[in-house]
Protein backbone atom coordinates (compact mmCIF):
# COMPACT_ATOMS: atom_id res chain seq x y z
CA UNK A 1 0.00 0.00 0.00
CA UNK A 2 2.79 2.40 0.63
CA UNK A 3 3.97 2.22 -2.70
CA UNK A 4 0.91 3.79 -4.11
CA UNK A 5 1.27 6.27 -1.61
CA UNK A 6 2.79 8.86 -4.49
CA UNK A 7 -0.55 7.61 -7.05
CA UNK A 8 -3.05 8.44 -3.84
CA UNK A 9 -1.40 11.56 -3.07
CA UNK A 10 -2.11 12.49 -6.76
CA UNK A 11 -5.41 11.60 -7.04
CA UNK A 12 -6.66 13.41 -3.83
CA UNK A 13 -4.66 16.57 -5.20
CA UNK A 14 -6.99 15.94 -8.52
CA UNK A 15 -10.28 15.83 -6.19
CA UNK A 16 -8.80 18.45 -4.05
CA UNK A 17 -8.29 21.03 -6.77
CA UNK A 18 -11.24 20.16 -9.09
CA UNK A 19 -13.53 20.77 -5.73
CA UNK A 20 -11.98 24.03 -5.21
CA UNK A 21 -12.69 24.48 -9.53
CA UNK A 22 -15.99 23.76 -9.43
CA UNK A 23 -16.54 25.69 -6.06
CA UNK A 24 -15.71 29.21 -7.66
CA UNK A 25 -17.25 28.02 -11.14
CA UNK A 26 -20.48 30.49 -10.70
CA UNK A 27 -18.35 33.18 -10.04
CA UNK A 28 -16.31 33.38 -13.37
CA UNK A 29 -18.00 34.92 -15.83
CA UNK A 30 -18.66 33.01 -19.38
CA UNK A 31 -15.82 35.43 -20.87
CA UNK A 32 -12.98 34.90 -18.25
CA UNK A 33 -14.08 31.23 -18.24
CA UNK A 34 -13.38 31.42 -22.41
CA UNK A 35 -9.80 32.88 -21.99
CA UNK A 36 -8.30 30.81 -19.05
CA UNK A 37 -9.45 27.82 -20.83
CA UNK A 38 -7.65 29.02 -24.19
CA UNK A 39 -4.81 29.70 -22.63
CA UNK A 40 -4.29 26.53 -20.99
CA UNK A 41 -4.81 24.85 -24.39
CA UNK A 42 -1.82 27.35 -25.10
CA UNK A 43 0.57 25.73 -22.39
CA UNK A 44 -0.67 22.01 -23.11
CA UNK A 45 0.34 23.11 -26.71
CA UNK A 46 4.18 24.08 -25.21
CA UNK A 47 3.69 20.75 -22.95
CA UNK A 48 3.41 18.94 -26.25
CA UNK A 49 5.95 20.51 -28.45
CA UNK A 50 8.34 20.70 -25.47
CA UNK A 51 8.53 17.13 -25.25
CA UNK A 52 7.94 16.25 -29.18
CA UNK A 53 11.16 17.61 -29.58
CA UNK A 54 13.25 15.13 -27.75
CA UNK A 55 12.20 13.04 -30.83
CA UNK A 56 15.26 10.72 -31.30
CA UNK A 57 13.46 8.24 -34.13
CA UNK A 58 11.32 10.29 -35.85
CA UNK A 59 10.66 7.26 -38.26
CA UNK A 60 9.42 5.00 -34.97
CA UNK A 61 7.14 7.78 -34.06
CA UNK A 62 5.37 7.75 -37.75
CA UNK A 63 5.14 4.46 -37.90
CA UNK A 64 3.67 3.83 -33.97
CA UNK A 65 1.01 6.99 -34.51
CA UNK A 66 0.16 5.00 -37.75
CA UNK A 67 -0.42 1.33 -36.35
CA UNK A 68 -1.70 2.85 -32.81
CA UNK A 69 -4.33 4.96 -35.13
CA UNK A 70 -5.31 2.32 -36.54
CA UNK A 71 -5.43 -0.14 -33.41
CA UNK A 72 -7.54 2.64 -31.90
CA UNK A 73 -9.84 3.40 -34.85
CA UNK A 74 -10.71 -0.65 -34.88
CA UNK A 75 -11.31 -1.13 -30.98
CA UNK A 76 -12.91 3.17 -31.11
CA UNK A 77 -11.26 3.73 -27.35
CA UNK A 78 -12.58 7.66 -28.24
CA UNK A 79 -16.47 6.50 -28.83
CA UNK A 80 -16.05 3.95 -25.34
CA UNK A 81 -14.87 7.05 -23.28
CA UNK A 82 -17.29 9.45 -24.65
CA UNK A 83 -19.98 7.43 -23.58
CA UNK A 84 -19.27 7.23 -20.48
CA UNK A 85 -18.64 10.56 -20.39
CA UNK A 86 -21.68 11.16 -21.11
CA UNK A 87 -23.44 8.44 -18.77
CA UNK A 88 -21.75 10.49 -15.98
CA UNK A 89 -22.94 13.87 -17.73
CA UNK A 90 -26.52 12.61 -17.23
CA UNK A 91 -26.11 11.66 -13.62
CA UNK A 92 -24.38 14.23 -12.94
CA UNK A 93 -26.49 16.77 -15.14
CA UNK A 94 -27.16 19.74 -12.20
CA UNK A 95 -23.89 20.04 -11.70
CA UNK A 96 -22.97 21.87 -15.15
CA UNK A 97 -20.17 21.79 -17.71
CA UNK A 98 -18.72 19.88 -20.29
CA UNK A 99 -18.39 16.45 -18.65
CA UNK A 100 -17.49 14.10 -21.04
CA UNK A 101 -15.15 16.51 -22.15
CA UNK A 102 -13.51 17.02 -19.27
CA UNK A 103 -13.15 13.39 -18.50
CA UNK A 104 -11.22 12.71 -21.41
CA UNK A 105 -9.38 15.67 -21.80
CA UNK A 106 -8.07 15.65 -17.64
CA UNK A 107 -7.83 11.79 -18.47
CA UNK A 108 -5.04 11.86 -21.29
CA UNK A 109 -3.42 14.63 -19.82
CA UNK A 110 -2.82 13.24 -16.73
CA UNK A 111 -1.95 9.78 -17.97
CA UNK A 112 0.14 9.92 -20.99
CA UNK A 113 2.96 12.33 -19.81
CA UNK A 114 6.63 10.74 -18.88
CA UNK A 115 5.63 11.82 -15.48
CA UNK A 116 3.16 9.46 -14.87
CA UNK A 117 4.96 6.57 -16.29
CA UNK A 118 8.74 7.21 -14.33
CA UNK A 119 7.26 8.38 -11.59
CA UNK A 120 4.93 5.35 -10.90
CA UNK A 121 7.69 3.32 -11.76
CA UNK A 122 10.05 5.20 -9.20
CA UNK A 123 7.41 4.03 -6.56
CA UNK A 124 6.88 0.57 -7.36
CA UNK A 125 10.88 0.05 -7.80
CA UNK A 126 12.35 2.21 -4.75
CA UNK A 127 9.41 3.62 -2.62
CA UNK A 128 10.27 7.05 -3.60
CA UNK A 129 7.44 9.02 -4.49
CA UNK A 130 9.30 12.33 -5.16
CA UNK A 131 7.96 12.31 -9.05
CA UNK A 132 4.59 11.94 -8.39
CA UNK A 133 4.49 14.03 -5.11
CA UNK A 134 5.46 16.73 -7.95
CA UNK A 135 3.50 15.79 -10.86
CA UNK A 136 0.55 16.34 -8.07
CA UNK A 137 1.44 20.38 -7.40
CA UNK A 138 1.11 20.28 -10.94
CA UNK A 139 -2.30 18.59 -11.84
CA UNK A 140 -3.82 19.79 -8.75
CA UNK A 141 -3.27 23.30 -9.89
CA UNK A 142 -4.45 22.49 -13.17
CA UNK A 143 -7.57 20.89 -12.18
CA UNK A 144 -8.67 24.13 -10.17
CA UNK A 145 -8.86 25.63 -13.61
CA UNK A 146 -9.71 23.20 -15.89
CA UNK A 147 -13.03 22.05 -12.96
CA UNK A 148 -13.56 25.75 -13.13
CA UNK A 149 -14.73 25.70 -16.66
CA UNK A 150 -15.95 21.89 -17.41
CA UNK A 151 -17.09 20.56 -14.17
CA UNK A 152 -16.95 17.54 -12.54
CA UNK A 153 -15.36 15.90 -15.28
CA UNK A 154 -12.22 16.44 -14.37
CA UNK A 155 -12.41 15.28 -10.71
CA UNK A 156 -13.60 11.98 -12.32
CA UNK A 157 -10.18 11.86 -14.22
CA UNK A 158 -8.91 10.68 -11.05
CA UNK A 159 -10.11 7.44 -11.20
CA UNK A 160 -8.33 6.81 -14.62
CA UNK A 161 -5.20 7.77 -12.74
CA UNK A 162 -5.74 6.19 -10.33
CA UNK A 163 -6.25 3.06 -11.77
CA UNK A 164 -3.41 3.85 -14.92
CA UNK A 165 -0.76 4.88 -12.26
CA UNK A 166 -1.46 2.13 -9.36
CA UNK A 167 -1.16 -0.51 -12.47
CA UNK A 168 2.28 0.55 -13.51
CA UNK A 169 3.52 1.12 -9.75
CA UNK A 170 1.86 -2.72 -8.82
CA UNK A 171 3.57 -4.33 -11.94
CA UNK A 172 7.17 -2.30 -11.51
CA UNK A 173 8.69 -5.12 -10.86
CA UNK A 174 7.70 -6.72 -14.14
CA UNK A 175 8.04 -3.66 -15.77
CA UNK A 176 11.43 -2.63 -15.08
CA UNK A 177 13.13 -5.03 -17.76
CA UNK A 178 10.47 -3.70 -19.99
CA UNK A 179 10.68 0.63 -19.73
CA UNK A 180 14.09 1.14 -20.26
CA UNK A 181 15.11 4.69 -20.49
CA UNK A 182 15.00 4.25 -24.75
CA UNK A 183 11.81 2.93 -24.32
CA UNK A 184 10.36 5.67 -21.87
CA UNK A 185 11.86 7.96 -23.82
CA UNK A 186 10.30 7.05 -27.14
CA UNK A 187 6.74 6.24 -25.49
CA UNK A 188 7.02 9.97 -23.90
CA UNK A 189 7.72 11.53 -27.50
CA UNK A 190 4.55 9.95 -28.79
CA UNK A 191 2.42 10.85 -25.15
CA UNK A 192 4.28 14.81 -25.91
CA UNK A 193 2.55 14.15 -29.53
CA UNK A 194 -0.89 13.41 -27.87
CA UNK A 195 -0.63 16.09 -25.58
CA UNK A 196 -0.10 18.81 -28.55
CA UNK A 197 -2.80 16.95 -30.54
CA UNK A 198 -5.07 17.31 -26.90
CA UNK A 199 -3.92 21.10 -26.83
CA UNK A 200 -5.40 22.14 -30.25
CA UNK A 201 -8.32 20.24 -29.53
CA UNK A 202 -9.07 22.04 -26.35
CA UNK A 203 -8.69 25.49 -28.36
CA UNK A 204 -10.93 24.66 -30.77
CA UNK A 205 -8.35 24.38 -33.94
CA UNK A 206 -9.01 20.91 -34.74
CA UNK A 207 -10.98 17.90 -33.79
CA UNK A 208 -8.87 14.78 -33.56
CA UNK A 209 -9.55 11.53 -31.66
CA UNK A 210 -6.85 11.68 -29.51
CA UNK A 211 -7.85 8.49 -27.61
CA UNK A 212 -8.11 6.39 -30.39
CA UNK A 213 -4.33 7.11 -30.78
CA UNK A 214 -3.48 6.20 -27.52
CA UNK A 215 -2.68 2.73 -28.34
CA UNK A 216 0.43 4.39 -30.51
CA UNK A 217 2.37 4.89 -26.87
CA UNK A 218 2.33 1.40 -26.43
CA UNK A 219 4.44 0.69 -30.16
CA UNK A 220 7.55 1.47 -28.65
CA UNK A 221 7.33 -0.69 -25.82
CA UNK A 222 6.81 -3.30 -28.91
CA UNK A 223 9.36 -2.52 -31.01
CA UNK A 224 12.30 -2.59 -28.87
CA UNK A 225 10.89 -5.68 -26.84
CA UNK A 226 10.87 -7.38 -30.23
CA UNK A 227 14.12 -5.91 -31.91
CA UNK A 228 15.94 -7.16 -28.40
CA UNK A 229 14.81 -11.15 -30.45
CA UNK A 230 16.78 -9.99 -33.53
Amino acid sequence: MLNLLGTIVNVLSIVAGSALGISIRGKNTEKFSDTIIKGISLCVILIGMLGALEVTDVMLVIFSIALGGLAGELMDIDSALKRFGERMERRFAKKGGKIAEGFISCTLIYCVGAMAIVGSLESGLTGSHKTLFAKSVLDGISSIVFASTMGIGVMLSAVSVFIYQGAITLGAGFLKNILTDAVVADMSVVGSLLILGLGLNILGACKIKIANLLPAIIIPVIYHVGRGFF
